[in-house]
C-alpha cells in the first residue's frame, strides 16, 4: 500500500517527479503517481485525494508551474500534509513558488524550492520518520550520503586543479577529522520544556510576535512546545546547544528575518523534518527565497511569509499522520469550531 502520493499538475512535469521518484526508491518506500489538473480535472483532483486519504496514504506531494493552484486543491480535500513543488516553467518559476507558499490560514502548503522534487521526497519521508523508526534511519544513511558528496568533490575537483600558488595539500580535507556536534553537558538549562514536540526557534526579536501566534495555535491543538530565542551566527554554540537539546522534538519551526540562516542551521542540526517562517524585516524586505531555495538533501518546508499560524498548523498535520486526536482538533480549528 502507498504511503505517498505524488500529483502532477501536466503531464510535462514529468521529470520533476522522477527527481522525487529516484529519491522515495533509494528510501524503499512505496508511493502513486498520478496526474490531475487544478483547473482542468478538478473533480479528479478531488476524488483521488479524497479516495486516496481513506485508503492510507500519509503525505501528498503536488507539482505543478504556471498558477500552480494544485497544491492548494489538494489540502482542501485533506487533512494529510501536501508539499508543494513549483516548476520553473515561465518567470523561472517565481510565480509557481509565490502561488505555491502564500497559502491563507489555515492551509499551509509545506513548500520547497523551484523543480526540487528530490527535496520533497526527502521532506515526505522525514515526515514518515516521525511515527516509523525504519523510514528515519533510511532517511539519516541518504542525507550522509548527500553529506559524503560534498567531501568527496575535494579529491574528485579541487585535487585535480594545477595552479602554481594553489596548495592543494594544506587541510587536505580526506586527512581531516570530521566529529558530529554534540551538546554540552548543561545544555539542557537553557530549554523550558526539553520534552516538547515541537521546538520554535527565533532568529530575532523582532520576530517573535510570529512564534507567539504559532504558540497559540499549538496550545489550542493541545501540543506542547518550546520557544527559543537565539541566533545562529552571533550565539553559534547557545543555537547548537539549543537545537541539540530538543532530543524529543519531532518537528522544528525556524522563524527569521534577515538570510534566513536559523533554518538553514536547524536543518545542518537535526533529522527532524524543519519547517520555515520567512519574514520581513524593519526594511520591509522578505525572506522567502533565502527560506525556501535550498539545496538538494537538506529541505525546509517553507510557509508564506510572517505566517507563523500556517507554521503550527503544519506541524501539526505532520504530527497527525498517525494521531487521531489532532486530526480531531484540525478539522474543529478549520471549521473555526475552536476559538483562538
Amino acid at each position: 500500500m502507498p504511503k505517498i502520493m505524488i500529483i502532477l499538475g501536466s503531464g510535462s512535469d514529468i521529470a520533476i517527479a522522477e527527481k522525487s521518484m529516484d529519491v522515495l526508491d533509494k528510501l524503499e518506500i512505496p508511493y502513486s503517481l498520478k496526474i490531475a489538473s487544478a483547473h482542468r480535472t478538478p473533480n479528479l483532483v478531488r476524488e483521488i485525494v479524497k479516495q486516496g486519504t481513506d485508503a492510507g496514504i500519509k503525505v501528498f506531494i503536488g507539482i505543478a508551474g504556471l498558477a500552480a493552484h494544485l497544491p492548494g486543491a489538494i489540502a482542501a480535500h485533506t487533512p494529510r500534509p501536501v508539499i508543494g513543488v513549483p516548476v520553473d516553467v515561465k518567470t523561472g518559476g517565481i510565480d509557481a513558488l509565490q502561488s505555491i507558499v502564500q497559502m491563507p490560514y489555515p492551509s499551509p502548503i509545506s513548500t520547497v524550492g523551484i523543480d526540487r522534487g528530490d527535496n520533497a521526497a526527502i521532506l515526505a519521508a522525514q515526515f514518515l520518520g516521525i511515527h516509523d523508526e525504519e523510514v528515519r534511519q533510511k532517511v539519516i544513511a541518504l542525507r550522509k550520503q548527500y553529506a559524503q558528496k560534498v567531501i568527496e568533490s575535494n579529491e574528485e575537483i579541487v585535487q585535480k586543479i594545477d595552479r602554481p600558488f594553489l596548495r592543494n595539500d594544506f587541510l587536505r580535507i580526506k586527512n581531516l577529522k570530521i566529529e558530529d556536534i554534540e551538546a554540552d553537558e548543561d545544555a539542557e538549562e537553557c530549554c523550558k520544556n526539553k520534552d516538547a514536540e515541537v521546538a520554535i526557534i527565533v532568529g530575532r526579536q523582532n520576530d517573535v510576535v510570529k512564534a507567539k501566534k504559532a504558540s497559540v495555535i499549538l496550545s489550542r491543538l493541545k501540543i506542547s512546545h518550546d520557544i527559543k530565542v537565539v541566533c545562529p551566527i552571533r550565539s553559534t554554540k547557545k543555537f547548537t546547544n539549543y537545537v541539540k537539546s530538543m532530543k524529543n522534538a519531532k518537528v522544528f519551526i525556524g522563524i527569521s528575518s534577515n538570510s534566513s540562516q536559523v533554518t538553514g542551521g536547524i536543518v545542518g542540526l537535526t533529522d527532524r523534518p524543519v519547517i520555515g517562517v520567512p519574514c520581513t524585516n524593519e526594511n520591509g524586505d522578505d525572506y522567502m527565497l533565502t527560506t525556501v531555495s535550498m539545496p538538494p538533501g537538506a529541505p525546509v518546508a517553507t510557509v508564506g511569509i510572517n505566517n507563523g499560524n500556517n507554521a503550527a498548523v503544519l506541524a501539526a498535520e505532520i504530527l497527525s499522520i498517525n494521531n487521531p486526536n489532532i486530526v480531531q482538533l484540525l478539522d474543529k480549528l478549520k471549521d473555526k469550531k475552536i476559538t483562538l
